[in-house]
This record gives structure tokens, sequence and C-alpha cells, in this order.
């Protein structure tokens, strides 16, 4: 009776479908403690796309278990491009990249997360800031970001005049200025009327021409370009 039991068994454990990670807090969870690029799945079995996982320390208030969407830290990726490659992605996550539009997009859409932005400049002084939500819609909603609860760095709260901006680039304007403000200050973003922050504009090392630099205006202004720049998110607890 036994053996018939576990024949019985057998079909239903080979049907079962494996849990791909969908960020790096399922990495984690699946036994990955350590910082590092891995593989996960945002939008199913054949959306596999590779990050940096900041597993931190778990003992630390915002440590750990964060997937990174961002990262500029040397100058050795371009990051004035055209609106395919934002949407898909770019870079590499061992280094400098973007992880796309569409993937954090899917992201979001699946889990509810909280947004940490972490920045230094080449003097060796740190900011960041939390924001307890974080979304970003569909494409066809132009990638609308949305994000609230505010919790300060150091770095101050800039990003404020980005909330509920569509995503614009170079060959897609989306900002609400009468011209480009993609073009004009070399990026791709969540353009206003243009920007407070410009995290994606050029890696200038220090000085910067006004606005076209790594600029987050109410830490360094606009004529500072930072010399790291990172944004990490995580599902909400």
């Amino acid at each position: 009776m036994g053996f018939i039991v576990l024949l019985l068994l057998i079909p239903a454990a080979i049907c079962s479908p494996v849990l791909l990670p969908v960020d790096c807090n399922d990495v984690y969870n699946r036994g990955s403690g350590n910082s590092g690029v891995y593989s996960i799945f945002p939008g199913g079995p054949l959306s596999s796309v590779q990050v940096y996982c900041d597993m931190g320390c778990q003992d630390e208030p915002d440590g750990g278990k964060w997937t990174i969407l961002q990262r500029r830290k040397d100058g050795t990726i371009n990051f004035y491009r055209g609106w395919d490659q934002y949407r898909a992605g770019f870079g590499q996550a061992s280094g400098e990249y973007w992880l796309g539009l569409e993937n954090i997009y899917l992201l979001t859409k699946s889990k509810s997360y909280e947004l940490r932005i972490e920045m230094a400049d080449f003097e060796g002084a740190k900011a960041f800031v939390h924001y307890s939500s974080f979304t970003v819609g569909p494409e066809h909603e132009g990638y609308t970001l949305t994000f609230s609860g505010f919790k300060d760095g150091g770095a101050g709260n800039s990003l404020s005049e980005h909330n509920s901006q569509k995503f614009s680039t170079f060959d897609k304007d989306q900002d609400t200025y009468s011209s480009n403000c993609a073009k004009a200050y070399l990026g791709g973003w969540w353009y206003g009327e243009c920007h407070s922050v410009n995290p994606n504009g050029l890696y200038l090392w220090g000085s910067s021409a006004y606005g076209i630099g790594i600029n987050w205006r109410a830490w360094k202004g606009y004529e500072y370009s930072l010399k790291e720049i990172t944004m990490k998110i995580k599902p909400k607890l």
C-alpha cells in the first residue's frame, strides 16, 4: 500500500513548478547571503536578468536584501542613451548599470517596495534618502514614477519634484517642459521642468557645467557631479 502511495506522489513532485527568484530578497531567502551578481526573473521564467544584490548587514535598520536598479561609480558606462535601451536596460551588473524600465515596472507590479538612494562625493562625504513606497507604472503610462514616505539621510528631498513624472530620453520626450529636458541635461530620467536630481547625467569627476552632471540639488547643487549614486529597492516589511 505504501509503495502505491509513493508512486502516486512521484508525478506531482516532478510537475511542481520551480519558484524562480523575482528579486534579491528571494535570492537571499533561497540561501545566497553574500553580496554579488545574481540572476532574477521579474517577469517569469523567460525574463532572466542579472542584477547586483546588496545583501548588507542584516542587523542594521536598512541593511540587506537590496536589488540594485541603478549604479554610477566610475564613469565606465555611457548613460546618455535612447528609449529602447532605457526600457531594456544596459551596462554590467558587476559595475555601472541601469536595470531597465520594463524590469523595474515588473518588479514593483509584483510586490510593494521601499526605495533607498545612496550617494557620495569625491571628498569622501556620503548621504542618502529613503522612501517607504516606490512604484513605476507600465510603458503605456510612460513608466510614471510614484513614491512617498520620505526619510532624509542628509541629501535632502530634491527627488520630490520628480514624483508623478513620466520617463524621458533624447528620443522620447515625456517631460512637462516646453523643450526636451533629456537633450538639455544629457541623461534619461523622470524629468519635469526639468530636474532637481540628475542621476543619469554625464559622469564629470566633480565639477559640472550647470545641470548636466550627476546632480543632487539639495546636497551639492547643479554644478557638482557626484562620484557615486545607487538606487536600490527591497520589499516592504
